[in-house]
């Protein structure tokens, strides 16, 4: 993060997130590079100063050289939680028996101590993960993975408007999304409450939608 950022902007942000409540996640590609390079517990030891949270684990595009259990140790003698992302970037699209395994890696880091699963979709939603070739949901694959997890251990990459409204309509408005872009924020929360013209009406999101007198949830 330092190598490509003004340090005393980094610490800026850093303290904005953190006036503000706003847990601060490192991203995987640092922590995939960190492992390859032999250079983890100095990784983690620099979170930690900068006062990161928790540090995203996954082999998105490398093949991991230490264990859950080896990295949640580490991860915990600097104070900080662990997520952990299911999937490769270039693999494609799920399959039902890739799915298996995935929930067996992802039991494996969450009794390791990991706090949360994350879903691949990388920067497009397209042909990759849950989501097919012209980028729509693959309703069983996703109850296939939610079935096999309670739902607020899992956070789903939704890079796009399409890939964050059928992950809502699926699965409700408790779902965690990620990968959204700032000034989509508000639309998100917008079809999340029902208050959308996409989402209204939706016995799954309309319940977001306060009665009179009363305030929605945040």
């Amino acid at each position: 993060m330092l190598a490509v950022a003004d340090p005393r902007a980094t610490e800026l942000k850093i303290s904005a997130a953190k006036e503000h409540g706003i847990p601060l996640i490192a991203g995987g590609a640092t922590f995939e590079i960190a492992v390859q390079n032999g250079t983890l517990d100095a990784f983690f030891r620099l979170c930690a100063s900068l006062g990161i949270d928790c540090i995203e684990a996954g082999e998105g595009f490398t093949v991991l050289s230490i264990t859950a259990r080896e990295t949640l140790g580490l991860a915990q003698r600097h104070g900080l939680q662990v997520q952990f992302e299911l999937g490769r970037k270039h693999e494609g699209e799920f399959t039902a028996e890739r799915v298996k395994e995935l929930v067996e890696q992802g039991k494996e880091w969450l009794d390791a101590g990991a706090v949360r699963l994350v879903i691949e979709a990388h920067e497009s939603a397209l042909g990759i993960g849950l989501f097919d070739q012209a980028g729509k949901l693959r309703v069983d694959l996703t109850d296939q993975i939610v079935d096999g997890f309670e739902l607020d251990l899992l956070c789903f990459e939704a890079p796009t408007k399409v890939s964050q409204f059928a992950l809502l309509k699926h699965l409700g408005p408790d779902v965690v999304i990620s990968n959204v872009r700032l000034e989509e924020l508000l639309r998100i929360e917008i079809f999340r409450r029902g208050m959308h013209a996409d989402s209204y009406g939706d016995p799954k999101l309309g319940s977001w939608v306060s009665a009179a007198g009363s305030e929605p949830q945040v």
